[in-house]
């Protein structure tokens, strides 16, 4: 029996590769990455001014270091299970063109290496709220990472928009 380990290919060698880095994070049992690109920060959850009448997904805003920041939780705009928030639940910062846009997640998990041949094309998704915001599916050992397009989930749930009135 071969007991030898896989070592982790070196951080030049996965440039290389043509790897890019993705932050990943978790939503109930699913584990989904994002361009590391993106992020500015990760902050702990907390105090929300929240807007009336706002669509449920929206949480409301934040005031980060001048600017105010919508928040939306991902787990309601996907149509997951109602969130709680415990002491693991996270804001990822987002940064784009239109403006800073704040995510709220259940827990950041890692930031990992994926070269192009780990990333599949995703399954089709007509009908799920899913629907063209699946890139890829990532795979990391037994790990299965959904890859997201957030430019255009946030843009196809009117976020950039929100977004360009707070910045």
């Amino acid at each position: 029996m071969d007991t030898t380990t896989t070592q982790p290919a070196p951080t030049s060698q996965l440039a290389q590769a043509g790897a890019r880095e993705w932050l990943v994070f978790g939503l109930g049992r699913e584990e989904y990455a994002i361009d590391i690109g993106l992020v500015q920060e990760i902050r702990s959850y907390g105090a929300v001014t929240r807007i009336a009448n706002a669509p449920a997904f929206l949480k409301g805003f934040i005031h980060l270091r001048g600017s105010i920041v919508p928040l939306i939780d991902l787990r309601i705009s996907l149509g997951q299970a109602e969130p709680a928030y415990d002491a693991s639940t996270v804001v990822i910062i987002l940064i784009f063109a239109q403006g800073a846009t704040g995510i709220v997640v259940d827990r950041v998990a890692d930031v990992v290496p994926l070269a192009p041949a780990q990333l599949k094309p995703p399954p089709q998704l007509r009908g799920s709220a899913m629907a063209g915001h699946v890139t890829a599916i990532g795979t990391l050992d037994e790990r299965m990472l959904i890859v997201l397009d957030m430019d255009s989930l946030l843009a196809g749930m009117g976020m950039h928009a929100v977004g360009k009135l707070a910045a």
